[in-house]
């Protein structure tokens, strides 16, 4: 499966954006999907996964803050990321796998990635 990553861009600490993957290649709707962000300096992170059933994880500094989801007839996943902090600054990952799901799942359980699309928060 083939990620293509969009969506990021500057924006001011309490502000939104949606940052969005599409995918093409094998069957979506059977991959479990993750986003992951890394900031300059520091290792790649969980932020966020779905499950193929729909079933969502999140790590604690987005939780009530970012949303996750995704549209298996677009072949789409989204990041729907509110009330933004200068800590979220990073370039964010989307990631494909058929072994994964709603949990914190290390960047080596996913095979597909797209290319990282940066988020730069103001303050």
């Amino acid at each position: 499966v083939q990620l293509q990553a969009s969506g990021g861009g500057l924006v001011q600490a309490g502000g939104s954006l949606r940052v969005s993957c599409a995918a093409s290649g094998r069957t979506f709707s059977n991959y479990g999907l993750g986003w992951f962000r890394q900031a300059s300096g520091k290792e790649r992170e969980i932020v966020a996964a779905i499950s193929w059933g729909g079933y969502t994880y999140y790590t604690d500094s987005v939780k009530g803050r970012f949303t996750i989801s995704r549209d298996n007839a677009k072949n789409t996943i989204y990041l729907q990321m509110n009330n933004l902090k200068p800590e979220d600054t990073a370039v964010y990952y989307c990631a494909a796998g058929l072994r994964v799901g709603a949990r914190n799942s290390p960047p080596s359980e996913y095979p597909y990635w797209g290319q990282g699309t940066l988020v730069t928060v103001s303050s």
